[in-house]
């Protein structure tokens, strides 16, 4: 594939990104990506018999919110759909512009799923190297509304998939998910257990994705990675996950609810270290690959109320309910797989992310002009935020801030 940029000159790629940048590694349509050349493997089952693929280094145009600190053009495709309130994602865009520029950051707004639209994408751009994180996310309401993650989840990395292979795309990185694992009785997950019981509409069209990525890369040898992540956080962060909603509503002096006895465990991964593991995969082009990206060990619900506590300097207003039908006790990734074939190790302590998420609430959310009540579609997937209907009905005519 010919490139206006194959002369650009190569410069060493860092071996970690630390930002806070990032708003939902679900909210943007792909990062394009142009290389100089390009090192490919064949991927094995085993993953510990892989030979590891050496990062490249060089020119590429990527999406803003992970590189343009290390010299990188980007170019941002985003729906800006209404899961959440769109004067937060406006406001995560023109914090790119002001910083970057419309010569170094171009934005499409426009859904993936649009044939004319995307293909006119592509043709403008030319990707060399995609990685796509547009999708519709939240595992109970898809249960409610499966019809659209099937459109966005599954036709739309259909298209994407589809272009690349059309447009000689280098690398296609994707966005999975733990969810894959629902049905899983394990407590450390790994990508070499068998998941084919998901639970949620939502799961299931991840690990459909999964599937016709390996499909992709059979039949036209298009490199894939696919990059199962665990609970993201922190700052520019979903409004309706947990951190968020403890910080906001603690900090209000709102209640939260704590199922069960506050034991169960989760692994919680701050958003800088799944970046750092999304930089770490597109460098690294796999024939077929599926990782895990997480912090690798598990917080407690108790310990994360008490740190949440800590750092917006609040006490908490508790209701104590029984534990949810369906909820695993512990979960965990086993990130063996990630480390050994991308270098990747999560660096940020659930502590740490959660003193940086609180201070980006109390320092910029609460610029932005909005009810955080009322955020997401998928608001109850959030612990704090059972009987959302009553809370939103009555948050819609005051909120308190």
């Amino acid at each position: 594939m010919s490139s206006p940029y194959n002369n650009a000159p190569e410069y060493e790629a860092p071996d970690a990104i630390e930002t806070d940048s990032l708003s939902s590694v679900e909210d943007h349509a792909f990062y394009d990506y142009q290389h100089n050349d390009t090192s490919t493997t064949e991927g094995t089952k085993l993953y510990m018999k892989t030979p590891i693929v050496e990062p490249h280094v060089g020119y590429k145009k990527v999406l803003c919110t992970i590189s343009p600190d290390r010299g990188d053009d980007v170019v941002i495709v985003d729906e800006m759909n209404d899961y959440y309130d769109t004067k937060i994602k406006e406001n995560n865009l023109k914090l790119l512009l002001d910083e970057f520029g419309s010569e170094r950051c171009k934005i499409y707004r426009g859904d993936i799923c649009d044939v004319e639209f995307i293909t006119n994408v592509f043709d403008q751009e030319r990707p060399g190297w995609v990685c796509h994180m547009a999708a519709r996310a939240g595992v109970r309401p898809s249960i409610q509304d499966p019809f659209v993650y099937i459109h966005s989840n599954i036709r739309g990395t259909t298209q994407l998939m589809e272009l690349a292979a059309q447009y000689s795309v280098q690398n296609f990185v994707f966005a999975s998910s733990s969810s894959v694992y629902g049905g899983s009785s394990s407590t450390f997950f790994s990508e070499e257990e068998v998941v084919d019981n998901p639970v949620s509409p939502y799961a299931a069209s991840k690990k459909a994705c999964e599937l016709l990525a390996y499909t992709y890369s059979h039949l036209y040898k298009l490199n894939v990675s696919a990059l199962r992540f665990f609970t993201v956080y922190g700052p520019r962060g979903r409004p309706d996950m947990a951190p968020f909603k403890f910080i906001d509503r603690v900090s209000r002096g709102l209640e939260i609810q704590q199922f069960g006895d506050g034991s169960s465990s989760r692994d919680y991964t701050y958003i800088s270290d799944i970046v750092d593991g999304i930089v770490r995969s597109i460098d690294r082009p796999y024939s077929y690959q599926v990782f895990n990206l997480g912090k690798g060990n598990g917080t407690s619900l108790k310990e994360f109320i008490e740190l949440v506590q800590k750092y917006t300097k609040r006490k908490a207003s508790i209701k104590v309910l029984p534990d949810q039908a369906g909820d695993v006790p512990y979960t965990c990734a086993d990130v063996g797989k990630a480390r050994r074939l991308l270098g990747y190790k999560a660096n940020v302590t659930f502590e740490e992310g959660i003193r940086r998420t609180a201070k980006w609430y109390s320092t910029s959310f609460r610029l932005i002009d909005i009810c955080p009540e009322v955020q997401a579609n998928g608001l109850g997937r959030a612990a704090s935020s059972v009987e959302l209907n009553r809370q939103c009905v009555a948050a819609v005519t005051e909120c308190p801030r």
